[in-house]
């Protein structure tokens, strides 16, 4: 047999009786020795993979439907359909098929499975009743073609020779012409036998049949049929529904009428299956397979034909982004929008894509912005699904896009800015909206689909876009929510028309724009502290969290320009618990990376501070913030990263170590002890006279070197500060600096160490967590007090206590420690300065 080749779409119908599209490629029918057998082979036209290898069973019923369809079931609720391109591949397959299973092709089904009852009972009837005998079509028949259709349902073969029969015959309309009839006499019992006849009509589940009975001429009749439920007092009026109340919308004047008559039977025949027709039991669900298989390929011409159509599309697009279209009818393109994209879905990936190149060239790009500003809610979510189709088809067309915008336009009208307008502004209160967008954000800025050419690199470009002139807005919320400066919150709330310029000034953002008012207003609201504002604080987090484990040195240096992770670690203050659980996942991603330069930024910032008060506040509960929070510690032990292990342990041990229940933070000063004495063993094998001469460095050469490590790499305004990281090996992780001052504080310590405040209970231990306020006015940026709560009169102590201004101290150890904090130069210039300040640790005296 002949090995030909015809181009098809592999389809199977999934449990929602939908047919999936399983890919495009080229049958064949071979004989396969695994199979001992003729079958059907399908191999993908892009790689020439296996889609389908299919034994053509003799006894399996194939159906061919519509001249390039053929239908059948290889197992119980698995239904497979082949849809060629061109009718002559489909009639040579057809023949194929038809003369391994010695049937005529002429035929459009061939005999079906029937068990062996079924079998031996028909061996018994005589050869001459291969066709059922219909009755006559009068009103007297009427009960006895009821039970004829029903009776015939549980039996294929005898399904099979039914509609043959009401096929060659044209029963189907003479039953019409009866239905009119006993309308017009009132005749309730025939119009119930008619919802049966009909009914069972619809459950032989043959595409001729259907063509007849969704004609113009028959399908209202056939719906009046369906009216009459015997099971219903009244019968529904669903021709008035249809003819009346449902109203063909028209957009644009649809000039070719074959176009109208499809449209016009899709609906029609979808509203008999949704609605019309009960939900079908577990015996019926296959009967319906081919009504299904009827509206997916109506949708899928339509599609095509609507395609072709470059003038209908290109009069919509005018009207669409014309200026002097009303909201209203703009409203009706927008949905017609929705609908043609999700009909889109149906066809096969070649003309899919071709599709979606055709609405991108003709700029539903640029509508979707015009759209998308519209007060309307409705309008606003159409034009979300259609950016999702977009979006979902080609992440990099969209990219494309916005990068030649940003070209010609203003920041506050980029196509992505007004999509993180759109989350920020979600009115919803659960923000189902904001969650679709931010869905669709993490899509566009997601490595994995960029593209990598010889000649450029998408992912590079784009991303140095977003972080320029996106992310700013993305992030003002977050920012403006995390503010301890009073003034600045007062200015945002009481001059909301300059709110969002202020945002975008050099200290707040990489650029200067000038957002339009719904920006602002949008984001004045998130200042109140509601569920709905911890839940957009949340998304935006989680995108930011994307950006930390996807991106580099993009969101390294907006990090550290915005000091980003001090202001979300003020999250861990807030009343919800999930919005405190996205602050501590975002510092776990960061810590995640085992990136030294976040290290440093982490120990100089003191940025553990806010998230042991966190734990210390939580008490004794135990819940998901606690065990999120043990976890973060134990991943630093367990990773064995030392500059954060020996910042931990020297900050805050003593609040930690009366926390015994887990092991970690043992384990914690456990690996400190253990890398200083491994660093002491070094420094004893190196000769007095070198150690010596290594360390003879004041504190004024400290403050120098310090210093020009911060500076070194001092960029221009708006710029990331970034200190460079050098390469060193596991056992030079310790500066030298860092061990005269640990040298100098152990001594200091061991001075007077029976003097040290006791802590005498895990409430009497509290850190304070200040961020940018106090950096900007040159104070200490991080404190660590310890305090002796006094008692009260039921002998308890309060959790934080203030030490009085004037304190008789007993003892007095002063310890030395750095201090870094933003200033500003006469120029100013964004520079790190390192400070020398004291700490008191006091014991109060009688």
């Amino acid at each position: 047999m002949s090995d030909t080749r015809r181009r098809v779409k592999v389809y199977t119908l999934n449990e929602d009786r939908q047919w999936d599209d399983r890919g495009t490629g080229h049958v064949s029918s071979t004989y396969v020795d695994e199979l001992k057998g003729m079958s059907l082979l399908v191999r993908a036209e892009s790689d020439g993979s296996l889609l389908l290898e299919s034994k053509i069973n003799p006894n399996t019923a194939y159906q061919k439907q519509q001249d390039t369809l053929i239908v059948w079931s290889e197992a119980e609720n698995y239904d497979l359909a082949l849809s060629f391109q061109e009718k002559a591949g489909c009639d040579e397959i057809w023949e194929k098929i038809c003369q391994v299973q010695g049937k005529d092709p002429s035929v459009e089904v061939t005999q079906d499975l029937i068990d062996e009852s079924e079998e031996e009972r028909f061996e018994e009837m005589p050869e001459t009743s291969h066709l059922i005998d219909l009755p006559t079509c009068e009103l007297n028949k009427l009960e006895e073609i009821a039970d004829l259709v029903t009776s015939v349902l549980s039996s294929p073969i005898r399904r099979e020779k039914l509609a043959l029969a009401l096929e060659n015959e044209g029963y189907i309309k003479k039953l019409l012409q009866l239905f009119q009839a006993c309308e017009n006499l009132e005749n309730t019992e025939g119009l119930h036998h008619l919802y049966e006849i009909i009914r069972g009509i619809l459950f032989l589940n043959k595409a001729t049949l259907f063509e007849v009975m969704f004609s113009d001429e028959c399908i209202m009749d056939v719906v009046g049929c369906l009216e009459y439920d015997p099971a219903l007092a009244q019968p529904k009026r669903h021709r008035e529904f249809l003819t009346k109340t449902a109203k063909f919308k028209e957009v644009i004047p649809i000039t070719d009428s074959e176009l109208r008559q499809k449209i016009h039977q899709t609906y029609r025949v979808q509203y008999i299956q949704d609605i019309i027709l009960p939900t079908p039991s577990v015996f019926e669900e296959n009967f319906l397979s081919t009504l299904t298989s009827f509206i997916f390929f109506n949708k899928v011409e339509i599609v095509s034909m609507l395609q072709e159509d470059e003038k209908f599309l290109s009069e919509v697009f005018a009207q669409l982004t014309d200026e002097a279209t009303d909201d209203d009818k703009r409203r009706e393109l927008v949905n017609f929008f929705k609908e043609f994209c999700a009909f889109s879905q149906t066809l096969q990936p070649q003309n899919r894509d071709a599709f979606f190149k055709t609405l991108a060239k003709l700029g539903i790009l640029p509508a979707l912005e015009i759209v998308m500003g519209m007060d309307d809610l409705q309008v606003r979510s159409a034009a979300t699904d259609i950016f999702s189709y977009l979006v979902e088809f080609s992440p990099s067309m969209v990219r494309e896009f916005v990068m030649q915008e940003a070209q010609q336009s203003d920041d506050d009208i980029l196509l992505i800015n007004v999509v993180i307008e759109q989350m920020i502004c979600d009115t919803d209160p659960e923000l189902g909206g904001a969650v679709q967008l931010m869905g669709l954000l993490r899509t566009l800025i997601d490595p994995e689909n960029m593209l990598a050419t010889t000649n450029k690199t998408e992912k590079s470009e784009f991303l140095n876009f977003f972080y320029n002139h996106c992310m700013h807005v993305l992030t003002a919320p977050l920012l403006t929510n995390t503010s301890e400066d009073k003034c600045e919150k007062d200015f945002f709330l009481k001059h909301y028309r300059y709110s969002w310029s202020f945002i975008c000034t050099p200290s707040h953002s990489h650029s200067h724009s000038t957002p339009s008012s719904s920006i602002s207003q949008g984001i004045l609201l998130s200042f109140v502290d509601n569920y709905q504002t911890a839940q957009l604080l949340a998304l935006i987090l989680e995108l930011l969290t994307f950006c930390v484990e996807h991106h580099t040195y993009h969101i390294k240096n907006y990090i550290m320009n915005k000091d980003l992770l001090r202001r979300v670690l003020v999250l861990m203050n807030s009343k919800h618990t999930f919005l405190a659980l996205c602050a501590l996942r975002f510092m776990r991603r960061i810590i995640g990376l085992k990136d030294e330069f976040y290290n440093r930024y982490i120990t100089k910032g003191n940025l553990f501070e806010p998230v042991i008060n966190a734990l210390l506040d939580n008490g004794t509960r135990y819940n998901l913030l606690n065990s999120a929070v043990i976890e973060l510690f134990e991943f630093i032990r367990v990773e064995d990263i030392k500059s954060l292990t020996a910042h931990i342990v020297e900050n805050f041990y003593k609040a930690l170590e009366s926390i015994e229940y887990v092991q970690t933070f043992k384990g914690l000063k456990t690996k400190y002890e253990q890398e200083k004495d491994r660093q002491n063993q070094k420094l004893n094998s190196v000769p007095s006279i070198l150690r010596s001469n290594r360390f003879r460095r004041d504190a004024k050469a400290l403050e120098e070197d310090e210093e020009m490590w911060f500076n070194e790499d001092e960029e221009e305004e708006g710029k990331a500060v970034v200190a460079p990281v050098e390469k060193s090996k596991p056992e030079d992780d310790f500066p030298d600096n860092y061990e005269k001052f640990m040298e100098t504080k152990k001594a200091k310590e061991s001075e007077d160490k029976e003097n040290l405040p006791k802590r005498t209970s895990p409430g009497g231990f509290k850190f304070t967590f200040s961020h940018s306020a106090s950096a900007a006015n040159g104070t200490n940026s991080k404190s660590v007090v310890a305090q002796t709560p006094p008692a009260t009169s039921n002998g308890s102590s309060s959790k934080t206590t203030n030490l009085p201004t004037s304190v008789t101290a007993t003892k007095v150890d002063h310890i030395l420690y750095d201090s870094i904090y933003m200033n500003s130069n006469p120029q100013k210039q964004s520079r790190l300065v390192v400070a020398k300040s004291w700490v008191v640790w006091g014991v109060v005296g009688e």
